[in-house]
């Protein structure tokens, strides 16, 4: 039987979509299938996603011109893309506008803008995760060094791009981080940092949509951080992605389940900040089970991206029920629309700017994106593009598309999305070359 709230969703629906990355890009091209939709709006959007309905032009952290925006168009439904807005208190001002929002409040988005509160509450709700110490003070800090063995996992507290978690071998390594840290590396977002015992194990992530009560998982997906092949290099903010990840089997999701979600939703209910959302776990697949690497408040990217492209159904109504309550009593009714059970496999391949992560080169020329979507299973979602005064595409970031495909297999997707990648014509691109390499050994 359908939920009354899902049975009342009206077609001819306005949809609003804050961000303007690889991630919202997905989100639209999703959206915009929904024959409940009408209108997707994006703010401030980038050129792939202007090609799906209209853009405009504001930072999504500034709460005044997202409120004043809303109230323009009075979307029936507020995704938050990026981390920054709800950590800025977006999901807020607009429900306090009366809106429906997909996305936390900026109490429970905590768990990504605070790695000290992250870690804090998973111990209070016995949640699996690494030892860890919390560090406001230098020489406390430091101290903390001597008591511990290397590998050293040192993390800045706050947000800081996916790029504030740095792994060093050596004791003077991990001082030097230390420092560099809480003098100022990342502002003051590593003015706290929290320092980690490192974990052995392989990493997944994993997407939970929930109403605070309900939830439903979406395939596993697996990420690639490092810059180069072979998991070498610096972090970056992702250079791929696939899924559904064969590492997380049906028993390692039901301890996922378990250990993990249950308790943080139940217990952030309980202490008044319940989770509305989606709730990105970031798992290490240990030989004593999986334990939290981190939290994020909202879709991964490039995992996102994947996900969309693999799931044949409409994802509107399970936002909206995320966003307004009834996720329960409606799961399995959601879960058929979405077509979970149908999901195909998918990957996305990153080609980012030369220089990336540290100095990305703008505003060199892109061409072929056209082409790569014309093959037949692939989708470019635009991260990082512009169009120039000559009407040309540009590089306009560090990550700047995401060739996404989906396959029979997931070496079939994999295949497909580097033969979208082999469409483009960008010198000034990198990406790597064995994206799914976990998967398919």
């Amino acid at each position: 039987m359908i939920d009354r709230k899902i049975a009342f969703i009206t077609p001819d629906m306005k949809v609003l979509i804050l961000g303007s990355g690889g991630r919202e890009h997905a989100l639209v091209w999703k959206i915009a299938q929904s024959p409940l939709v009408d209108e997707v709006f994006s703010a401030p959007g980038n050129p792939g996603m202007d090609k799906v309905g209209p853009c405009f032009d504001l930072d999504p952290t500034d709460l005044t011109a997202v409120q004043e925006l809303a109230l323009q168009i009075t979307p029936d439904l507020i995704i938050i893309g990026p981390e920054a807005p709800l950590a800025a208190g977006a999901s807020d001002a607009l429900r306090a506008r009366g809106f429906d929002v997909f996305g936390p409040s900026q109490q429970a988005a905590q768990l990504e803008s605070s790695k000290g509160f992250a870690k804090d509450l998973m111990k209070k709700y016995g949640v699996p995760t690494a030892e860890y110490g919390r560090f406001s003070d230098l020489t406390e800090a430091l101290d903390y060094l001597e008591t511990i063995e290397g590998p050293y996992v040192i993390k800045a507290d706050g947000l800081a791009s996916g790029k504030g978690v740095v792994i060093v071998e050596s004791q003077d390594e991990a001082e030097n981080t230390v420092e560099e840290f809480m003098t100022g590396k990342f502002g003051d977002a590593s003015a706290e940092i929290v320092i980690e015992e490192f974990m052995t194990g392989e990493e997944a992530s994993i997407f939970v949509m929930t109403d605070g009560e309900g939830a439903i998982y979406l395939p596993a997906a697996q990420d690639h951080k490092r810059v180069g092949d072979g998991d070498v290099g610096p972090n970056t903010g992702g250079m791929g992605a696939y899924a559904p990840a064969p590492i997380v089997d049906a028993r390692i999701m039901e301890l996922v389940q378990t250990l993990i979600v249950e308790p943080m939703l139940s217990g952030m209910a309980d202490d008044g900040m319940p989770y509305q959302g989606v709730l990105y776990v970031g798992i290490m697949v240990t030989e004593s089970g999986p334990k939290v690497v981190e939290f994020n408040a909202r879709f991964g990217d490039p995992e996102c991206q994947a996900l969309m492209a693999g799931l044949p159904g409409d994802i509107v109504p399970a936002l909206l029920v995320c966003s307004t309550g009834g996720l329960v009593s409606s799961h399995a009714s959601l879960c058929e629309m979405m077509g979970l059970s149908d999901f195909r496999p998918s990957a996305t391949v990153v080609i980012a700017a030369e220089g990336y992560p540290d100095k990305p080169v703008k505003g060199t020329i892109i061409k072929g994106v056209d082409g790569a979507d014309r093959i037949e299973g692939v989708t470019v979602f635009h991260a990082g593009t512009d169009i120039n005064d000559k009407n040309e595409m540009v590089a306009a970031g560090g990550r700047v598309l995401g060739v996404t495909a989906t396959g029979d297999s997931l070496k079939a997707a994999i295949d497909k999305a580097y033969e979208g990648v082999g469409a483009i014509d960008w010198p000034g691109g990198f990406f790597r070359n064995d994206i799914g390499h976990r998967a398919l050994k």
